[in-house]
């Protein structure tokens, strides 16, 4: 039976692309570090479903956490065909109140945890002849956005992550890419100050009428880990309707 990891996937956008893998015949690895009961309401939906659920607590800005959670997966499963690398955190602050500790936070979750997840997912992917990585970036990676400065850094860094690991694992029969969304009504968006401003600007704003929703960004994760996303390669594929081709 396929296998897929979805970092970070107790709620939100990863919540969601876990639900849908599931649906399409994966068993899951629901990946959390704080909300232990919201992991296990996403599993019980997932067996449901008539899939099989391993709830795991990682912080995977921890090597030593990433490799533990890799061990698991493997003695569980014996396999995996899918990373889904959707667990991020980091501080929204001004460059002048960033300090060191917001700047590794934010990175180590955000980026460094691709790098590491993704050296072990391949080592899983190779028993099965290859497999598929999918990292969730963020607009901010590519324009300013307030206060976001050490977590747009983080999503550049995965962008461009994602192009080399797309070299190096084509030999691996493993395919690498990233999904961008615009500005999404979850939870995540309360940590923005200016929330009601990034929300009211995307209903005005995009040319195809609405603001994102989560589907948008499940179908087009859905759609890299499929078999006719095979040729395309360290790609960020934007999911925004259109609204970052205005200025």
């Amino acid at each position: 039976m396929k296998t897929a990891l979805v970092t970070g996937s107790s709620r939100g956008v990863g919540k969601a692309i876990a639900i849908t893998l599931a649906k399409e015949g994966y068993d899951i690895v629901v990946n959390y570090v704080r909300s232990k009961s919201a992991a296990e309401e996403t599993a019980k939906e997932i067996e449901a479903l008539g899939r099989r659920a391993l709830v795991v607590k990682a912080n995977v800005g921890d090597i030593a956490k990433i490799k533990e959670m890799f061990e698991t997966i493997d003695e569980e499963f014996g396999r995996l065909d899918i990373f889904i690398n959707n667990a991020a955190s980091g501080v929204q602050r001004p460059v002048m109140e960033l300090e060191e500790k917001h700047w590794d936070w934010t990175m180590d979750i955000n980026s460094k945890a691709l790098l590491f997840c993704a050296k072990e997912a391949a080592k899983l992917m190779e028993k099965s002849g290859g497999g598929s990585i999918v990292s969730i970036s963020s607009l901010g990676s590519i324009r300013y956005l307030k206060n976001y400065t050490a977590v747009g850094v983080s999503k550049a860094a995965v962008e461009a992550l994602t192009r080399y690991l797309a070299v190096e694992f084509a030999e691996k029969n493993i395919v690498v890419n990233a999904v961008s969304g615009g500005a999404i009504d979850t939870d995540a968006l309360k940590h923005f100050s200016n929330r009601d401003e990034i929300l009211e600007d995307a209903k005005q704003n995009t040319p195809a009428g609405r603001i994102v929703e989560m589907e948008d960004i499940v179908q087009a994760v859905l759609f890299l880990t499929s078999p006719g996303a095979f040729m395309i390669r360290g790609q960020t594929i934007i999911v925004d309707g259109g609204r970052s081709l205005l200025v």
